[in-house]
């Protein structure tokens, strides 16, 4: 029988097991609240036994004559959690019913909100997914038609009534003559969506099924299968590059199997819950997940100071062993994980056409906020009080890989975003005997404060920066002098001091756009180009999967460093490319 638990006051007592470092400190059923136009909210969330942190999670608003605890585990979304290792989270009502008023859909997006707070726990970024069943099914469609954009997919067990329809999605209206009239956005963010009617013979259903067609521009052919009654599949005409957003945004239903609760969720999960949302340029960005597993990439685990370190490693077929070829190691963010930014980079496409190792770490852990979770996956940081050596991990990290792979020893290369950009920085900057060259997405080595103190490397490394310009830690909103764009005060720092290391003039510098990047190129006295500074337009703090080929192929493909030190570009030797 599961039970409501206290939620721990002080997050910082509860110890981690450095064999799972990842590992959620809680686990079972708590009560949350929430801020909803002044009054507070409640919310049950469901963690299993054992889950990591950075998994996909449901919010899911019940029937309102269910008790939600109790309908946890009736509905099967405890065992589909337990197997799947899912976060869930059940909204408690107000009153005797869900309010088709608009303030409950508003309820379920503050849900969305706040579980991404990381105070108790660590969800996967923005994959999260909307489920309403019974009179639920109407705050579910609402709350995700209010973010179609943010949410990654929206299921739905129920008929839609004529209040929901009234009060609902954006544009629809009732006539006088108790006809709809649909009216869709000109901005059309497409969004997965799996619908259970008793028929589409109603109004209601029918009319929100004509609303997701158009929003998620499919083709009018229908088709079935996979427990679907209807399936219209997206337009195969494409009218925009797919390397970041791919158009894959069905609209399913299935009528006549609302009382088959447990395996209607479990049916629809298994498509809806193949597509994630990760942020990019302009908006969040929807494609098929790519698991690292059935990828082909391979999972390695060392010890690192009494820490179980991870990373996957990807080799394309093509790297055969009787030729070396180069490494890219690649970082992620803040709270993300080594599967997730897999995922998120796109940098395995770029090895496999490229015909490289992409290899992904994950970070050591970190306290946060005070009294908060000491488990926050972030690079180089701090567990009570001492320092994580995420630097020394990416040695030996490369020193085994460089014992098993065909690696070019002269063509290694790092790259990372937020977190694992300032991490790149500090390679940089203290592993330079390493690394031929590193680009930092969304962040340098002090654009937060570093209370470690390493030995700065004498090896000269190409530096690449790129930022969009609505980030908070990089762009700032104030002209800063000297600079044609706008750094914040740390980047600016970082900056400097990079020109002033490689010997770059601010005079001596090219720009150019390629939209939606803006870039500034500084070279050297020998018209090398060792700090290249890219602006990308109306991004906020994010990466998205062109930067993984840009930085590969515009950048690190040109330098390569040989055992003795000598930095070379376009195979033309640097001078003065070592520090005295």
């Amino acid at each position: 029988m599961l039970t409501i638990k206290p939620l721990p006051q002080n997050m910082s007592k509860l110890p981690v097991d450095f064999r799972h470092p990842n590992r959620a400190l809680i686990q079972g059923c708590f009560r949350e609240e929430v801020e909803v136009a002044g009054q507070t909210r409640n919310f049950i969330s469901y963690l299993p036994e054992n889950i990591e942190y950075c998994q996909r999670c449901i919010v899911v608003c019940p029937p309102s004559d269910e008790n939600p605890l109790e309908f946890l585990e009736i509905s099967g979304l405890k065992e589909l959690a337990d197997r799947q290792k899912l976060y869930i989270f059940l909204m408690e009502k107000e009153g005797s019913a869900w309010k088709t008023d608009g303030t409950d859909a508003d309820f379920m997006n503050a849900v969305y909100v706040k579980i991404q707070a990381r105070d108790y726990y660590v969800t996967m970024q923005d994959n999260i997914y909307a489920l309403g069943i019974g009179d639920g099914a109407g705050i579910a469609q609402t709350a995700a038609s209010r973010m179609s954009g943010d949410w990654s997919g929206l299921m739905s067990i129920g008929d839609l009534d004529a209040g929901f329809v009234q009060e609902g999605l954006p544009g629809m209206k009732e006539r006088e003559q108790g006809n709809l009239e649909l009216q869709v956005s000109a901005q059309k963010s497409q969004l997965p969506v799996w619908m259970v009617f008793s028929s589409m013979e109603g109004a209601q259903n029918k009319a929100v099924t004509e609303y997701w067609k158009e929003q998620n521009q499919v083709l009018d052919s229908v088709f079935s299968g996979e427990g679907a009654d209807y399936i219209w599949m997206p337009t195969p005409v494409r009218m925009t590059d797919e390397t970041n957003d791919e158009k894959v945004a069905q609209v399913r239903v299935t009528t006549g199997r609302s009382d088959a609760v447990p395996e209607m969720i479990e049916t629809m999960w298994n498509y809806i819950g193949s597509l994630r949302r990760h942020r990019g340029q302009g908006s969040k960005n929807l494609r098929y997940f790519k698991d690292p597993a059935a990828y082909g990439a391979a999972l390695h685990t060392i010890e690192v100071d009494g820490m179980s370190r991870i990373w996957y490693e990807y080799v394309p077929d093509s790297c055969t062993p009787d030729k070396t070829w180069p490494v890219v190691v690649t970082m992620h963010g803040r709270g993300g994980t080594a599967e997730t930014f897999f995922d998120i980079t796109g940098l395995a496409n770029v090895a496999q056409q490229r015909r490289f190792i992409a290899v992904f770490p994950q970070a050591g852990i970190h306290q946060q906020k005070k009294d908060g979770l000491k488990n926050i996956l972030l690079w180089n940081g701090f567990y009570d009080d001492k320092h994580v050596d995420d630097v020394k991990f990416i040695r030996v990290m490369i020193d085994d890989i460089k014992k098993r792979l065909p690696v070019d020893t002269e063509r290694i290369y790092a790259c990372g975003q937020s977190s694992g950009g300032m991490m790149t920085d500090m390679l940089c900057n203290h592993a330079g005997d390493i690394f031929a060259a590193c680009a930092s997405w969304s962040a340098t080595e002090n654009a937060v404060s570093q209370k470690t103190v390493m030995e700065e490397s004498k090896d000269l490394v190409p530096y690449m920066l790129m930022y969009g310009d609505r980030d908070f830690l990089c762009a700032s909103k104030e002209e800063v002098p000297g600079f044609p764009y706008r750094p914040l005060d740390g980047i600016r720092k970082d900056l400097e001091h990079k020109m002033e290391k490689y010997g770059c003039s601010r005079e001596n510098v090219e720009s150019w756009e390629t939209y939606p990047i803006r870039w500034w190129c500084y070279k050297n006295a020998e018209q090398v180009p060792m700090l290249t500074v890219g602006v990308v337009n109306n991004m906020v703090h994010a990466n998205f999967p062109e930067q993984s080929r840009i930085s590969y192929d515009q950048f690190f493909a040109h330098f390569r460093k040989a055992s003795d030190g000598t930095l070379y570009y376009r195979n033309k030797p640097v001078f003065e490319s070592k520090g005295e």
